[in-house]
């Protein structure tokens, strides 16, 4: 009986050591990871910083210089640089593979900022050198010339980039008719009012702020439907009407939206469109059709 009492203390024993062994693992682990997500916490943050130092950087070259062809690659390169500093203000610390690609995509950047770097300064060496000479004016005036014509050419062809890059886009463009009791239907005589929903997708080169978001809607007989005459807005140098309309708070970020329509003429069966419009822009589009039954 002593030896059986004597085995089973030496096995609680044993137990308990495993058991507070696997508790001391357990904590340490846990203690590890917590310090692995500070580490990495400080890492982006200052990944972050650097980020930043070189938009900044970016900007005092601009400000230096006076040709617009490399004020452009300039700020193009900047965008670079702002548009990847957006993602890693948004991507997980414990992200450690994404975070280091952002850190080698950095030094990509400071390199390529180096090579322009040093076309600035053969530019300052460049212009020294024109002050000082006097002779070959008239042939200098001519090259100029046409150095201005292609850098305008540059500026608009970057103006136009910039402008496309900047446009917003709708998605996910759904209509569907409403009855009084909020219930979907395909059946005009039941329909109450429209709602349309979309996306305004996520851009981060566009304007952020106020924007007034209008849209058409098109009758099969190509008549758009008002409330009243004076609904009008700018597009392609004409002034349109639209359906309804209605004013957004836009961040450059995914803004999901739905507008209504409350039906209060005859709607005839057939197809239908309706057109999405932002920034004197068409941004989406979308046909459905009304059913009679």
């Amino acid at each position: 009986m002593e030896n059986k009492q004597t085995i089973w203390i030496i096995l609680v024993v044993i137990l308990s050591l495993v058991v507070a062994g696997a508790v001391y693992y357990i904590l340490r682990q846990n203690e590890q990871m917590q310090d692995f997500i500070q580490q990495s916490e400080l890492y982006k943050e200052e990944l972050e910083d650097e980020y930043n130092s070189l938009s900044i950087q970016y900007e005092g070259y601009k400000l230096q210089i006076s040709n617009d062809s490399l004020i452009a690659q300039l700020e193009t390169e900047q965008l670079k640089v702002l548009r990847l500093q957006e993602e890693l203000r948004t991507v997980k610390a414990t992200d450690a593979r994404r975070i280091n690609e952002l850190k080698k995509e950095l030094e990509t950047l400071r390199a390529i900022m180096r090579g322009y770097v040093a076309q600035i300064d053969s530019l300052d060496r460049l212009n020294k050198q024109l002050v000082q000479e006097n002779r070959n004016v008239q042939a200098r005036y001519q090259q100029a010339a046409q150095s201005v014509s292609q850098l305008t050419q540059e500026k608009e062809q970057l103006i136009e980039t910039v402008q496309i890059a900047s446009k917003l886009d709708a998605s996910n463009i759904s209509v569907r008719g409403i009855t009084n009791k909020n219930k979907e239907t395909d059946r005009i005589s039941k329909m109450e009012q429209l709602e349309i929903r979309f996306t305004i997708n996520k851009n981060i080169t566009a304007q952020p702020g106020e924007k007034p978001i209008y849209i058409r809607i098109q009758k099969p007989d190509d008549d758009v439907l008002v409330k009243s005459p004076g609904n009008v807005f700018a597009f392609e140098n004409k002034q349109i009407n639209y359906s309804a309309k209605r004013t957004i708070e836009y961040t450059g970020e995914e803004y999901p939206m739905n507008i209504y329509w409350k039906i209060e003429e005859f709607l005839s069966p057939g197809t239908y469109r309706v057109d999405i419009f932002a920034d004197g822009n068409l941004i989406g589009r979308k046909s459905f059709k009304l059913d009679k039954r």
